[in-house]
């Protein structure tokens, strides 16, 4: 008798994970200052690797990345922080009225941090405690620190030399440190009437100068409060996902009925991310009236609050992410408000040579043909649009943050995922 074995069945092995690496990262970043080194020298404009773009940029950055941050971390425990813009504006009030009153910019930055938490303990105490849908709660709070922020100016600092009804007076100012360049008051200089990177700069040559503007805006004239912000990036990092107590909160984000099944104490958890989340985005808003204007204006968040929300968006809900959607949104503004059209316009050679980048990835290694059929027609409209005009009209170079926004949004639309239990209602014992 004939036995007939059966062929054994075909393994296919698990595709790998990309996971990104600090040698990977250093690689993109050199990646991108190839082009923009390579657009500067095609369109003259300077100004996009410059050292004081990459200053402006960091600037700019900082409130909308801590804002981010606030937002990831009230997400990742399942509460949509909607009101963060609110925060940032109790964040901008107490920051001056804290540096003004105590003549200590760092007092400022602790009273903008609790601002920003007590509006967010008003936040918790709705959605967490009495299930008040989140993005109502949000907005409420974001009408509440309007207000609130309007009526203490009128009350405090109407009556001081130099402030009004809308506006502080003068914040005094937070010190700044470097390696390079000449000291002075208030600024703490390493290598002081030293500036090789400076030389280099000025040289304009390829890759070289630009990379010398980028290193020189980092190290030099930087606020200490630009310093913590910064930190704050691998800080958060390493709680969330390096810790029992990140590992507990996350869970509470993801599967709260399972966390509750496991002894943990869902709305501590909840409540104590909500918290932290507007600590962040006060902290933000003490920046804005401390570091970036020195004084506290009415409306001078801006909607950074909401930028800030887009940016968790982009990073994935994941701190790196989050900072490297920041800095896009902060360099495109710095461009924007220093040269303008021109530089807007250098920028879109930069957009065409990276979509027909990613339309070539899709392609040969994702095998999306669709997508890089579209993606490709993008970047040769741009490149249509880049050789047939001079400058970018000023109506919109004002909206150039929002648009590389939206565009690295729909990019990478397909890649994202929310945590499974953000903006849901959580009862406790709900499982039972």
């Amino acid at each position: 008798m004939t036995t007939i074995t059966a062929p054994a069945p075909e393994v296919v092995p698990p595709k790998r994970k990309f996971k990104l690496t600090w040698p990977i990262l250093l690689l993109g970043v050199a990646g991108l200052l190839v082009l923009l080194s390579v657009a500067r020298l095609v369109t003259g404009a300077n100004d996009i690797t410059s050292s004081g773009t990459v200053t402006a940029s960091l600037g700019l950055a900082v409130p909308i990345g801590l804002a981010g941050l606030g937002g990831l971390w009230s997400e990742r425990a399942g509460v949509v922080n909607i009101g963060l813009e609110g925060m940032m504006i109790l964040g901008t009030w107490f920051g001056a009225w804290g540096a003004i009153v105590t003549g200590n910019p760092w007092v400022g930055v602790l009273a903008g941090t609790a601002g920003g938490a007590l509006g967010a303990l008003l936040h918790a105490v709705a959605t967490v405690t009495f299930g008040v849908d989140h993005v109502v709660s949000g907005v409420a709070i974001i009408l509440l620190g309007t207000g609130v922020t309007k009526y203490l100016s009128t009350l405090v600092f109407a009556d001081m030399k130099g402030g009004g009804d809308t506006q502080s007076p003068r914040v005094p100012q937070m010190d700044t440190v470097g390696l390079w360049g000449p000291g002075g008051q208030n600024k703490y200089v390493l290598f002081e009437g030293v500036d090789p990177l400076r030389t280099l700069e000025s040289q304009h040559w390829f890759f070289v100068s630009d990379l010398a503007g980028l290193l020189r805006g980092l190290t030099t004239n930087v606020s200490l409060f630009t310093i913590l912000a910064i930190l704050l990036v691998p800080f958060t990092f390493w709680v969330l996902w390096r810790t029992a107590f990140g590992l507990r909160l996350r869970s509470c984000g993801e599967r709260p009925v399972a966390a509750e099944s496991l002894g943990v104490n869902v709305y501590y958890y909840k409540y104590a991310a909500v918290i932290v989340s507007g600590a962040l985005a006060g902290l933000g808003g003490a920046f804005l009236s401390i570091v970036a204007a020195g004084t506290y204006r009415e409306g001078q968040t801006g909607g950074r609050g909401f930028i800030g929300l887009a940016t968790v968006i982009f990073g994935n809900w994941r701190p790196g992410g989050l900072a490297a959607g920041a800095g896009l949104f902060g360099y495109t503004d710095a461009l924007q408000l220093r040269q303008g059209g021109v530089s807007v316009h250098a920028l879109l050679l930069v957009v065409a040579l990276l979509l027909a980048a990613v339309a070539v990835y899709q392609l040969v290694r994702l095998s999306r043909n669709r997508a890089a059929l579209f993606t490709g027609v993008a970047a040769v409209a741009v490149l249509v649009v880049f050789m047939l005009t001079d400058t970018v009209p000023e109506q919109f170079t004002s909206f150039t943050p929002h648009l590389a926004t939206l565009l690295v949004l729909s990019l990478a639309s397909q890649r994202l995922r929310m945590p499974a239990a953000d903006g849901l209602p959580y009862r406790r014992g709900q499982a039972k």
